[in-house]
């Protein structure tokens, strides 16, 4: 598969030098940072580590001067330097209070609000400084709220004035609990909502419970808190646009690479009561869940940090309505583009400024020069200040920003209704519990729960409109009493299964799935009353539905189940994919057969062979023990030497049968065919399986599914020609992305190692040399390298279509160019 996104001219060899950099005298130098056109990027001031720390958070306080946070340290403060000026250590004052280890920074209402995670002063906390005689010096530190010490970085982060000038709203990661309200948007009923029990790894953060991470709204004095949304990960920064709408760029769970379950960053659109559908190990909701919401954009790989909107910037109208989003593990500062899409948006991003390393941890945009800074730091890496200005000839923009949409304007009447009792809400939200548009949906799902449920639970009941009768039994289920659960199925029972949309009957079966988790397990009546209903349906149309429906199907104990799991998961194409069956089946204990049996243990021997995360062995070894914790003895005794067995190659093999060699095809083998051969005829499932034949899955997103080393090539087929695609598959190395080369680092006794900048510690820099295998990295310690430079080689290894035929190769780059739809005429 394409190793990369096509760039329009080869890169040209860097050779790096990092004595600088290795020697902890500065942060990395603008020369070796790749800057988008029209953009200049000065380094103001390298932070001497021993003394300053490593800053990772930062502000402007009513003077124009800067504030920054040394991650376990104190607070500074600074004036930017003119142009074409740098800053010395003596320019940098220190406050000297019993207050920093902050990972927020604001100045509002002539005070300075600092967001601590760590141990200083009381710990935790949402803090405010203030000067109370006027002399330009802090001199008085309140604690204005406790957070919780949990521990770790997955704390309290950010503090960002809200859109009215008279609020404040915190950013809080997973591992803090919520606290203390006195209102909340989200209905307060969140629960982990598994149907069947999760699968674990390495179980980080095991005993960490939904709701997640979250957001609250408080006043000034930090008396009045309300809970705004919740279900991330750990959402490091925040970001209003014009239109006060807010955003986020939430994290990762890196171990989970390779697994369903895992969930690249992704920009948020943070409306109203949100739930993002984060819960710990193998227990995080799919995306398309409609109890939740979804990204706007997935990103990919990466730790994301501070984040902020252009506007005020003296930048092209693009980069002034750009949100900006840090990663530091990668060192990429993106910029996304935003689009309004009925009552949210959608996005697209590209590389505003990359670095490696640039351990990106804050920026903002100065309302005096119109100037873009940020920080570098963090983890005790080196850290550094810089500037960045338009110096192109586009003309600047006019700070207008982009206008909202009329289906915006109808979600936020919706909110107007969450976490009050208004008489009205009912009228006015009902109508959209069927709404095309999900987040409309999802506004009036909450508008309603935020009522009395005696008042809407019969209106559930007898609801005609069958989108509506979902959402409304999902609210049901969540809040109405069991006693309602005989009715609340009876209801889901009468909805037409043939006449709703794939997206729908998924919906659906989460419905059905939410009813036996929040109101209590079935009767045999109901089970087998339930299995009828929904049995004749699974093998469907789509991964996401055959997903659900076996693991509702398992759940009930089905006959078929079995059988029905078992043929999923051998035609799967992709890891992720047969993990999902995988994950229901082993909690089957009914309808198994040896020839069953032995199918499902030969596929524990093939996942042993996967490649994914860290944790990514662990699941599958713990998903293998709770399937033999339901097998028979006398299962246990015939299965021995299945069960025993290792995988054969260090290759992952994602079919049950091993492919052979086809021919070592060539890009001019299909110049008869390239246009014409895609025309009509080709197979959308056969290319879907070649994408997994071909090991694509293995690095690459495709329609949120598979790896995330690789760029995710779901909209490769708007953007390349067939014959750019095709190249890019047998031809990796023609062409590299910036965005995924690699690079080699060369050590000062000679050595060299090639890879990706995966995380930094210190002076320590964690490198991914394998990218089928996320977590085969080796550790380089900066002050042994000599230099560093930009491969000529892709990491996509070459001979990937070799055990393709043609015309697998031609389903493939159909399946590609398609997008993931299966009614392009390519396939008629």
């Amino acid at each position: 598969m394409p190793r990369s996104f096509l760039k329009s001219a080869l890169a040209s060899f860097v050779i790096v030098s990092l004595i600088g950099v290795v020697q902890g005298q500065e942060a990395t130098p603008v020369a070796e940072l790749k800057v988008k056109e029209g953009f200049k990027v000065e380094l103001l001031y390298s932070v001497p580590k021993e003394e300053q720390g490593s800053w990772v958070s930062m502000c402007y306080d009513n003077r124009g001067r800067l504030i920054t946070s040394d991650q376990y340290g104190t607070l500074y403060r600074m004036n930017p330097p003119k142009p074409g000026e740098t800053l010395s250590q003596g320019d940098i004052e220190k406050i000297d209070l019993d207050i920093g280890e902050a990972q927020g920074l604001l100045f509002a209402f002539d005070s300075l609000y600092v967001v601590v995670n760590g141990k200083v002063n009381q710990g935790r906390g949402l803090y405010r400084l203030k000067d109370t005689n006027g002399d330009d010096q802090f001199d008085q530190v309140k604690l204005l709220r406790k957070f919780a010490d949990a521990g770790g970085e997955h704390g309290p982060h950010a503090v960002l004035l809200g859109p009215d000038g008279a609020s404040l709203y915190v950013v809080i990661g997973d591992q803090t609990p919520v606290t203390d309200l006195n209102a909340s948007r989200v209905p307060q009923v969140w629960d982990e909502d598994q149907l069947l029990p999760r699968p674990y790894g390495k179980g980080f953060m095991k005993n960490t419970k939904a709701p997640g991470g979250w957001i609250a709204k408080t006043d000034p004095d930090g008396e009045n808190w309300e809970l705004i949304a919740t279900g991330f990960r750990n959402q490091y920064d925040a970001a209003f646009d014009r239109n006060g709408e807010l955003f986020t760029y939430d994290a990762d769970m890196e171990w989970d690479m390779n697994t369903p379950w895992y969930r690249p960053t992704r920009i948020n659109h943070v409306t109203s009561g949100a739930e993002f559908g984060w819960r710990n190990g193998g227990g995080k909701w799919p995306a398309y869940y409609p109890d939740s919401l979804p990204a706007v954009l997935d990103i990919g790989p990466g730790s994301p940090t501070g984040v902020g909107f252009g506007f005020g910037a003296k930048f092209p109208k693009k980069y002034q309505d750009a949100f900006y989003a840090c990663d530091w593990s990668y060192g990429k500062l993106y910029a996304v583009h935003l689009k309004p899409r009925g009552a949210s948006y959608t996005a697209e991003f590209e590389e505003f400024i990359t670095g490696r390393p640039l351990p990106l941890t804050d920026i903002l945009i100065h309302p005096n020069d119109g100037a873009m800074y940020f920080t570098v730091g963090g983890r005790r890496v080196q850290s550094g200040l810089y500037r960045v200005t338009y110096v192109g000839d586009e003309k600047q923009g006019e700070n207008l920003g982009l206008p909202a949409s009329k289906l915006a304007d109808v979600r936020k009447s919706l909110e107007a209704f969450h976490g009050k009792k208004e008489p009205q809400a009912l009228a006015r939200a009902w109508p959209f519990l069927g709404d095309p548009d999900r987040f409309l949906r999802f506004a009036a799902r909450i508008a309603v729960e935020s009522q009395p449920v005696v008042t809407w639970q019969k209106r559930v009941l007898t609801e005609k409109d069958p989108a509506a009768a979902i959402n409304g039994a999902i609210a049901l289920a969540r809040h109405g009493d069991p006693s309602l659960q005989v009715k609340l199925l009876a209801r889901l029972h009468q909805i037409d299964w043939k006449a709703l949309s794939e997206k729908r009957r998924v919906d659906l079966v989460r419905a059905y799935s939410l009813v036996f988790i929040r109101m209590g397990a079935p009767d045999d009546k109901i089970r087998q009353g339930t299995t009828a209903r929904l049995d004749a349906f699974l093998p469907a149309n789509s991964p996401e539905l055959n997903s659900e429906l076996l693991q509702l199907l398992v759940y009930l104990q089905a006959p078929n189940a079995a059988a029905k799991g078992i043929a999923l998961l051998k035609a799967a194409p992709s890891q992720e994919e047969q993990m999902a069956y995988a994950k229901s089946l082993r909690h089957l204990k009914t309808g198994w057969v040896r020839p069953l049996r032995e199918d499902f243990f030969k596929w524990f021997t093939l996942a042993a062979g996967y490649k994914g995360g860290a944790s990514f062995g662990l699941f599958v070894a713990n998903m293998k023990k709770d399937a033999l914790a339901n097998l028979p003895e006398e299962e246990k005794v015939a299965l021995k030497a299945l069960i025993a067995a290792k995988p054969d190659s260090k290759t992952p093999q994602f079919t049950f049968e091993a492919r052979s060699f086809v021919k070592a095809w060539k890009v001019s083998d299909f110049d008869d065919v390239i246009n014409v051969g895609l025309e009509s005829g080709r197979s959308f499932s056969n290319g879907r399986q070649m994408f997994g034949a071909g090991t694509c899955f293995a690095c690459h997103r495709f329609k949120q599914e598979g790896g995330a080393i690789g760029p995710d090539l779901t909209s490769a087929g708007g953007k390349f020609s067939p014959r750019d695609l095709l190249e890019s598959i047998i031809e990796p190395s023609k062409v590299i992305s910036d965005q995924y080369g690699a690079t080699v680092f060369t050590k000062k006794d000679g050595s060299s190692i090639v890879g990706r900048i995966m995380n930094l510690n210190g002076d320590k820099i964690q490198v991914n040399v394998n990218m089928i295998d996320p977590s085969d990295t080796v550790s380089i310690d900066r002050k042994d390298l000599q230099g560093q430079k930009e491969s000529e080689v892709s990491m996509m290894p070459p001979g990937l279509t070799y055990s393709l035929s043609k015309d697998d190769v031609l389903d493939l780059l159909a399946y590609l160019l398609s997008q993931g739809n299966p009614d392009d005429p390519m396939f008629k």
